[in-house]
């Protein structure tokens, strides 16, 4: 009930701007902070990003934990935004650099698990601090952000940079070796490392000259022999938000709380359903190097255009702007959104992040890494905007509406996308001059 005695509908009770602006800020920051970031990645390395981003990460949490007015929970979140920008520039491509080319998938797969046991942790943790009486389990909530971000910013110091990263800052060819033969392991066949240098050199000398961040953005716009890697760039992390995940994640206390849970009870589920999104990302990194990219967006996809359907259905079938569903229809609405957190663990969760990091060649590798990480920014900031009104004025047409998203996405890669299993990095730019459609773009240039 709203002030006058005006009935809320079920659907409207948490549409609150203060908390899509309190949520957005952070991706806001990160969206801006990245290309920042992509500067950093390319003079100076992966590594100093990564340092970079668990600092601003460590400050914002301390800040927002001992916030005592609502700017200063805001300037947390935009530190924390800060932080996600610089690592979300560096970490996928340390990953994908770093690992052999025949288990890429699965390290750089492990990106998003550790996206999701992060996430879990923070659902456990809010899960404790809501019964912490006095009203200041909250703080508790913010500043254990901190304590990932210390072994980011410290593990960072103590790791190699990638070599990839050493040719494109033109170190020694002999020292960028000796770092791959120990990065590969001591049995290595020497012949396989030097082929591996070798393509990294002849990576780095395909452009004239250095290439800065910003001037590597203007060739990725501007030259078609860029163009397959730039629709991708944008594409998959755009379909990645409109699966409706972070609509999900955001939002899913709310959302079941709209159903009728009790505030426990709702947190309590979310920890489940983060559960299994873990356990289907660890599954992903055992299939991800035998399937292909392609079998698990197909079958991903697929698994959570069902689960969409089946949740839109039930909400609007089951919940009107008044009253609450059964408690068999909640525990199907649980289900369901744990089917569809599988999905998206093992299918458009950790593969929006592994496909743009494999895709660039190496002169523009960091540009479009920033042009993937600033689009997933914008559109989390979008969906974290405008899904608490959306889910208001369409009600269960939400669901219905993330459906269509995931046919268009499930048709795209079907079509556009091709697979890139088991190739060392610096040779799936080869890919597009043999893809049917790919190829008349690469080839004219």
């Amino acid at each position: 009930m709203k002030g006058g005695g005006e009935r809320v509908s079920n659907y409207c009770r948490f549409d609150s701007q203060l908390l899509t602006a309190f949520t957005s800020s952070l991706y806001v920051a990160g969206l801006v902070s990245t290309f920042f970031a992509s500067s950093v990645t390319a003079r100076c390395g992966r590594r100093p990003s990564m340092i970079v981003a668990g600092v601003a990460i460590i400050a914002g949490a301390a800040i927002g934990g001992s916030a005592v007015h609502i700017s200063m929970l805001i300037l947390g979140r935009v530190l924390l935004g800060v932080g996600l920008g610089f690592g979300n520039q560096a970490v996928p491509l340390y990953l994908s650099e770093m690992a052999p080319p025949l288990r890429r998938g699965a390290f750089s797969n492990g990106f998003q698990l550790c996206v999701g046991l992060g996430s879990l942790a923070a659902q456990l943790v809010n899960f404790g601090t809501e019964k912490i009486k006095g009203g200041w389990g909250w703080r508790v909530s913010l500043a254990v952000a901190a304590v990932p971000a210390v072994f980011l910013a410290v593990g960072a110091v103590f790791l190699p940079e990638t070599p990839n990263s050493l040719v494109q800052q033109g170190k020694d060819r002999d020292e960028v070796r000796d770092l791959l033969r120990k990065i590969r392991g001591g049995g290595t066949d020497s012949k396989w490392v030097e082929d591996e240098v070798d393509d990294m050199v002849a990576a780095a000398r395909s452009s004239s000259s250095k290439v800065t961040a910003w001037r590597g953005l203007k060739m990725m716009v501007s030259k078609r022999r860029y163009r397959p890697q730039l629709v991708m760039a944008v594409m998959i992390p755009f379909f990645q938000q409109v699966t409706g995940i972070n609509a999900i994640a955001f939002y899913a206390p709310v959302l079941l709380r709209t159903v009728g849970m009790g505030e426990s009870a709702a947190l309590l589920a979310v920890v489940a359903k983060q559960t299994v999104g873990v356990g289907a990302t660890l599954a992903s990194m055992f299939a991800v190097d035998r399937f292909g990219r392609r079998t698990l967006f197909l079958a991903g996809g697929s698994q959570m255009l069902v689960s969409q359907v089946l949740i839109g259905g039930i909400m609007a079938s089951q919940l009107g702007d008044d009253g609450e569903v059964s408690k068999a229809c909640a525990v199907a609405l649980i289900t369901l959104i744990g089917v569809y957190q599988a999905g998206f663990g093992w299918s458009w969760g950790p593969l929006g992040w592994l496909v743009p990091s494999e895709i660039f060649p190496l002169e523009v590798r960091s540009a479009g890494q920033s042009i993937a990480v600033a689009v997933n920014f914008l559109l989390t900031t979008a969906v974290a905007q405008s899904f608490l009104a959306m889910l208001c004025h369409m009600k269960a047409g939400i669901f219905f509406f993330f459906a269509a998203w995931l046919v268009t996405m499930t048709v795209f890669v079907y079509l556009f996308l091709p697979e890139t299993k088991g190739l060392p990095i610096e040779h799936v730019e080869r890919l597009w001059a043999h893809h049917w459609f790919w190829k008349r773009f690469v080839a004219r240039e």
